[in-house]
């Protein structure tokens, strides 16, 4: 039994929601996004609420069940609320420009490193932090990874790009003294 994909969703005012040949279809405030149905599972929508059954009891349409429910949640929660992941640069002369959809970051190279943001996410830069906003949850989270991967915390100062509440372990560095 699908405990997550048993629960009820609540429809929130301006969302709309368009069933179209295994896609539905979330419009709202902040955007629309697509969402993939599988054929194992049916949507119901009754008044503001959305209800999931799957059509058999085999393992996997139990596990597209809650799947998809979270799936169509988080469409839902993205057109009306958004998604966004905090960032910081953190190293003597690390920092991030931004114009128009281009992030420009300065990590230590001997050149800039130029990010161009897919569609549909924005970024707010302040020189050593940054924050990616955007109504797809996947897309917001791949794109702060992908940034992240640019310059990747390293464990004996620090230095890099890291999620705001991420905890670096720091490790010893060499130690003087006699190795025989």
């Amino acid at each position: 039994m699908s405990r997550v994909g048993n629960r009820l969703i609540n429809i929130p005012d301006g969302v709309s929601l368009e069933n179209k040949e295994n896609q539905l279809m979330v419009k709202g405030p902040n955007g629309n996004l697509m969402v993939g149905l599988c054929d194992m599972v049916s949507v119901n929508i009754e008044d503001k609420l959305m209800n999931l059954t799957r059509n058999s009891e085999d393992k996997v349409s139990k596990s597209m069940h809650g799947t998809t429910r979270q799936l169509i949640f988080n469409a839902i929660e993205g057109v009306t609320r958004g998604f966004s992941k905090h960032l910081e640069i953190i190293g003597v002369g690390f920092n991030v420009k931004a114009q128009n959809n281009r992030l420009t970051f300065q990590l230590g190279f001997s050149h800039d490193i130029v990010f161009d943001l897919p569609d549909g996410i924005e970024a707010v830069a302040q020189k050593t932090s940054l924050e990616i906003k955007g109504a797809d949850k996947q897309l917001v989270g791949q794109v702060a990874a992908k940034i992240r991967s640019l310059k990747k915390p390293e464990p004996y100062k620090g230095k890099g790009i890291r999620y705001k509440d991420e905890y670096v372990r720091s490790k010893q560095g060499k130690t003087v003294g006699g190795g025989e």
